[in-house]
């Protein structure tokens, strides 16, 4: 479960330091300033974010043969270009875009990609950290009207290990389309004003959602031994399930009995 209506939630990522206290320092109301309001989101909301795929391929005009896939673009992220014609990966020093770059080859019936030179986002809307040094490994499915995409992250910076999602898209007979266009507005701050932000030891959300599921502080802040099955037999014995939602339940990340 990825509940971005928690400011920290780090359940189901394994985070090093470095990682951890860049995303305690992250503040949302920075998506109030001026120059952050369209800034968008990485290649990695394509399975975060909650919209639909539109998918578009492009040929050479003389082979025939297929050049690309475009995934197109949503009113806060850039479209994303698959290369299918085995042409150089760039250098490191070549430009890094929210994109990144994408090459692409068919394994049987599975779509096999790997994104590279993206700029440095984030992982997650609650401000967990991707560095430019990130590669996204991909892997698209489809079954009848179901296409399922697998995501998997590596970051050598902020990363222990993979941070790896999969979703799944139910063919749509109408046509989708997400471009509108993202206008910049007052929403509170001049431009101008610093950058709202939390200093070491001062986020005042860390306990909140441990407490809200009764969950260790450790499984919350994205350590390690918490991805794996036998971090649940250590704390079987002392783990007390919280009361059950009873009203708007699923919503916005409700679903236990709120206090």
């Amino acid at each position: 479960m990825q509940n971005d209506s928690v400011p920290v939630d780090y359940l189901g990522l394994a985070l090093t330091e470095e990682g951890r206290a860049r995303a305690l320092s992250y503040n949302g109301s920075q998506k109030s300033t001026f120059e952050h309001q369209c800034q968008g989101w990485g290649a990695a909301y394509m399975v975060l974010g909650p919209f639909g795929l539109r998918v578009s391929t492009q040929m050479d005009p003389v082979t025939k043969n297929v050049l690309s896939y475009t995934i197109g673009a949503w009113e806060d992220w850039n479209e994303m270009i698959i290369w299918m014609d085995d042409r150089p990966r760039p250098t490191g020093h070549a430009l890094h875009t929210q994109a990144g770059f994408t090459l692409g080859h068919w394994e049987g019936n599975a779509l096999v990609a790997r994104t590279t030179h993206v700029k440095a986002g984030f992982i997650r809307k609650t401000g967990v950290p991707l560095t430019d040094n990130a590669s996204i490994d991909w892997r698209f499915y489809r079954h009848g009207d179901v296409l399922t995409v697998l995501m998997v992250a590596t970051d050598p910076v902020y990363l222990v290990e993979p941070e790896i999602i999969s979703k799944s898209f139910r063919l749509s007979r109408t046509p989708l389309d997400y471009r509108q266009e993202c206008v910049p507005s007052f929403e509170g701050r001049e431009p101008g004003e610093k950058v709202p932000h939390y200093l070491p030891g001062q986020n005042p959300f860390v306990e909140e959602f441990g407490k809200l599921y009764h969950l260790p502080l450790d499984a919350v802040l994205g350590n390690r031994e918490t991805l794996y099955p036998e971090y649940r037999k250590k704390i079987r014995d002392s783990y007390v399930p919280p009361p059950p939602c009873t009203q708007s339940c699923g919503q916005a990340g409700n679903f236990v009995l709120q206090p």
